[in-house]
């Protein structure tokens, strides 16, 4: 399995939102913007709105977990910037994880399912 690369500056995470597509569902908002660089970086928040330090906290950890289980599919070359929801720190990562795929599906950064 990679690593996971973060999104650390403050600047790459302005550009994101400005420039990026936002995916917006129940759970998690989504922005995706092209990086230009051979790998994908994510970077995850958590505004005030969603609680106190605890439930954010868990809000950061239940997105990273869910991310996690995806990581290996997503295409590289991409800035993923994901926003929790005030629902995100009550369910279960993969809850979160649906949610996350097909948000990320409609952005192009997961391959389609095949077929049958």
């Amino acid at each position: 399995m990679k690593t996971i690369v973060t999104l650390t500056r403050n600047n790459d995470f302005r550009r994101a939102y400005t420039k990026g597509k936002s995916f917006v569902g129940p759970l998690v908002v989504c922005y995706v913007r092209k990086n230009r660089l051979p790998v994908t970086r994510v970077g995850i928040t958590t505004s005030k709105k969603v609680g106190g330090a605890v439930q954010r906290n868990r809000a950061r950890r239940v997105l990273r977990e869910a991310f996690r289980g995806l990581s290996g599919g997503v295409r590289p070359g991409y800035d993923l910037v994901l926003v929790s929801r005030g629902k995100t720190p009550f369910v279960k990562s993969t809850e979160v994880a649906l949610h996350l795929t097909r948000q990320l599906r409609l952005a192009g950064v997961l391959p389609a399912l095949p077929s049958p």
